[in-house]
């Protein structure tokens, strides 16, 4: 994996600039656990970990970051030598590492209406699904589900509708990630759930007209990156 992104970083001339000031970092993974910021000890990041994912702290580090909004900090892994690449590379560089995560509950607690009616958001990644639902400005759900056939994107979806008793007929659905009106996804989202949207871009980032060729409800993970610091 390192390989790769030596290669994508040698071929891209932006990325691998001397000029930022700063640099933000997303790490995708399902190695994570998100611990009330009031039961959060720094000391006990390894353990909270463990419940949800194997750790070989021989190969791997642990890092933290938090949701200011709800209070909460997200422990997750990150492969050892790709940390101290990152760290190589932006050495001159102010370097937060986040997780992706962190940042799709910061990013649509910021989207999100504060009434009395909840949405269920989802975004839909490579063979990953995040389904998050917010009432009154709280966060009520948030998981993320590992995608191994095309028939699991509805099956969790409906999954989560029911747990929530929300009604696949009338309750909103609002969605973003690399799906668009004509893919077999969003396609087969329609025959179950009726109320469905894609999302927009967040209103506390300004867009260059380079933008405009990009669909709107996508990135919306990377939008949010920078709403993030470290715990």
């Amino acid at each position: 994996m390192l390989i790769l992104f030596k290669t994508l970083f040698d071929s891209h001339p932006v990325i691998q600039a001397g000029f930022w000031k700063e640099v933000k970092i997303s790490i995708k993974n399902t190695k994570f656990a998100q611990v009330p910021g009031s039961l959060f000890l720094e000391e006990a990041a390894a353990e909270y970990l463990q419940f949800n994912a194997p750790l070989d702290q021989k190969k791997e580090d642990i890092l933290t970051c938090r949701n200011n909004l709800i209070d909460a900090v997200t422990v997750f892994a990150i492969q050892k030598e790709l940390l101290e690449w990152f760290k190589l590379i932006y050495k001159n560089t102010t370097l937060t590492v986040v997780h992706q995560s962190t940042a799709l509950i910061e990013g649509v607690l910021q989207y999100a209406r504060s009434d009395e009616k909840m949405p269920l958001y989802i975004y839909v990644d490579r063979f990953k699904l995040h389904i998050l639902a917010v009432k009154k400005g709280k966060l009520v759900y948030y998981n993320q589900f590992l995608i191994k056939q095309f028939s699991d994107y509805v099956k969790y979806i409906m999954l989560v509708m029911k747990g929530l008793s929300l009604d696949q007929n009338t309750s909103e659905v609002i969605l973003w990630g690399y799906i668009g009106k004509n893919s077999p996804h969003y396609q087969e989202f329609i025959k179950y759930v009726r109320n469905v949207s894609f999302g927009g871009r967040p209103s506390y980032i300004r867009f260059g007209y380079l933008f405009d060729e990009v669909q709107e409800h996508h990135f919306f993970d990377l939008y949010s990156i920078h709403l993030l610091n470290r715990a």
